[in-house]
């Protein structure tokens, strides 16, 4: 026989773990019954970072990609011309054309709420690991594990900017996506553009700070080569174009003036927060859906991104084992994660106490992306998809009852 006390906490935790709802006024009674603070163990889990030594999960298998090869190999042996469809032709999808001026005009509408969220509510960045923190005050926890940190890996925190919670991921514009790769020599001669706008552009936006071609005929495959039969080329459209010389430093500002026909003067805090996180969810459900068609690729071991059927030369990947690869990146194919990366940061319930997060505590705490969490923390209601990430069903112990918690 276990005694008394084991078992009465044994049975309260099995009706805890079949009651979903740890709202309920039972469950919130059986928390605190004899001190002990029962957790539920189906939590979500978080995303793990990466080791430097790692490469990022495939999104097809290995085995699919090498059977995709070997049809490739065995289709250019044949001398027959195969049909493409778009955009590998070269043509726009038609029906993806409105999806890209929604991503463009949600990826405006949320730096706009975002920066004028960020003027009431404190981001904090970390100086030595750039780990970031959403709300005043910073938290405690020692996460700073890397060259340069503290003894005790104490973070170093200060005043961060919209750039913390929307880092900006770049690409190279690319004037034809059919045509060849960028090469290194010509690195500081193409244009960087963000990679979410790269994206609407090859879909069908058109922007007359970045040209692009676009057929009327589409191009065809021939052993496996992709020729062009486009007789009729506009004026524009002269030999050597590929590329458009205009260096980075004639570039225009990152983010377009059309943010200024974004009237969010008339909403209070609370409605910008919502409209931002509106915004949010569709620009990443709408890239997703243009990336289904439009290829995105990435380094499997550093963050570059290039938007088209095929990675750049340029020889900048200072990743593990670079010097195999003479600095080229390892390109495989792209998620939504690498081109609007999500910065997870630690989810605080009250932000209106002035208590920081705690290191000893940090298990029982959740997470959020930085852009939920700030929108979070100024009225607007978590997505349903995030809310496993929170944790809000854990009850957080104080320091002094830690070690009772079963």
């Amino acid at each position: 026989m276990l005694p008394r006390q084991t078992r009465i906490t044994m049975e309260l935790g099995e009706v805890i773990l079949r009651n979903s709802s740890t709202n309920s006024a039972l469950g919130n009674q059986l928390k605190h019954l004899r001190g002990f603070h029962i957790v539920r163990q189906a939590c979500t889990e978080f995303p793990r970072k990466l080791k430097k030594t790692e490469r990022k999960p495939w999104v097809t298998k290995v085995n699919e990609l090498k059977r995709l090869g070997r049809e490739e190999r065995k289709e250019r042996q044949m001398v027959r011309e195969r049909i493409l469809q778009p955009p590998e032709n070269g043509l726009l999808v038609k029906e993806l054309i409105p999806v890209a001026h929604q991503v463009n005009a949600d990826r405006i509408k949320l730096f706009t709420c975002v920066s004028r969220v960020a003027q009431s509510i404190s981001i904090y960045s970390c100086s030595v690991c750039g780990e970031v923190h959403i709300g005043h005050p910073p938290h405690k926890i020692r996460t700073c594990n890397v060259m340069g940190s503290a003894a005790n890996k104490e973070h170093c925190w200060t005043r961060g900017d919209v750039e913390h919670v929307l880092p900006l991921v770049e690409s190279f514009h690319i004037y034809d996506r059919l045509g060849r790769a960028v090469s290194h020599n010509e690195r500081l001669q193409v244009d960087r553009i963000p990679a979410i706008l790269e994206l609407c552009v090859q879909a069908g936006i058109d922007l007359p700070e970045y040209p692009t071609r676009r057929r009327a005929f589409p191009a065809y495959s021939i052993s496996g080569r992709v020729i062009d039969f486009e007789k009729r080329f506009p004026k524009e459209d002269a030999p050597g174009t590929d590329i458009y010389a205009c260096g980075f430093w004639q570039k225009s500002n990152k983010i377009s003036e059309d943010n200024k026909f974004v009237d969010m003067q008339s909403c209070d805090l609370q409605g910008t927060a919502v409209r931002g996180i509106e915004a949010w969810e569709r620009m990443r459900s709408g890239a997703s859906r243009l990336m289904q068609k439009y290829v995105v690729q990435t380094c499997g071991y550093c963050s570059e991104v290039q938007v088209g059927p095929k990675g750049h030369r340029v020889r900048n990947c200072q990743a593990y084992k670079h010097q195999m690869r003479d600095g080229q990146h390892d390109w495989q194919e792209a998620t939504i994660d690498d081109v609007v990366p999500p910065v997870y940061v630690w989810h605080v319930r009250d932000h209106q106490s002035e208590k920081p997060l705690v290191n000893d505590l940090k298990k029982y705490y959740g997470m959020l992306p930085a852009v939920v969490e700030l929108f979070a923390q100024a009225g607007a209601s978590v997505p349903k998809c995030y809310v496993g990430m929170m944790r809000e069903d854990v009850m957080v112990p104080e320091l002094d009852e830690e070690k009772l918690v079963v």
